[in-house]
């Protein structure tokens, strides 16, 4: 089996383009008792259309967005977590800012959704597969979790770095700073 994690089709995208090399997360409803965390340091990221609010980030009115295709998953990335924090200051939070998509609004929700205030960071190397790959769409996929275990990974698809190891390095040496302050 293959471990995936559920994220917006919209972030997976800026994941992808290389313009994001963050997730930042509380948790969900079907979390279990312990809660959220980043529990694998490699998986593939998980599109979902769900929960998805184009008006909750930033991104620019009329960005083109991903289609969902009924009956299909598409997987197109694969992640490595570089680190984690958690995060308990609401002054880092808006240091983090340029390092993501959403509106600050929707970051602040997630810092104060139940109880202690903060969330979970994870700076991921973000890779592109070399084809996509595409299964069906089970029930056991949905839901509001945000570990799944996904069939076998297909013999043949290769990976590759969304960005170069320079860019990389800048991006998390920049993403450490602000964390700093």
């Amino acid at each position: 089996m293959s471990t995936a994690f559920k994220e917006w089709a919209l972030v997976c995208d800026a994941l992808g383009r290389g313009s994001q090399s963050i997730i930042i997360r509380k948790g969900g409803i079907a979390e279990g008792r312990d809660g959220f965390r980043f529990k694998h340091d490699a998986f593939f990221l998980f599109p979902t259309f769900f929960h998805e609010q184009p008006a909750r980030t930033k991104l620019p009115p009329g960005t083109a967005l991903r289609e969902e295709v009924p009956g299909e998953i598409r997987i197109d990335l694969f992640a490595r977590v570089e680190w984690t924090q958690t995060v308990t200051d609401p002054a880092v939070l808006a240091r983090l800012d340029p390092f993501h998509i959403w509106h600050p609004e929707v970051i602040g929700e997630r810092f104060h959704y139940d109880a202690p205030p903060g969330v979970h960071l994870a700076v991921l190397r973000v890779e592109r597969l070399s084809t996509p790959w595409i299964f069906p769409a089970l029930p056991r996929y949905g839901g509001c979790r945000s570990w799944l275990e996904l069939p076998e990974f297909p013999q043949g698809i290769t990976r590759a770095p969304v960005l170069d190891d320079a860019a990389h390095a800048a991006r998390v040496a920049a993403i450490r700073e602000a964390l700093a302050g």
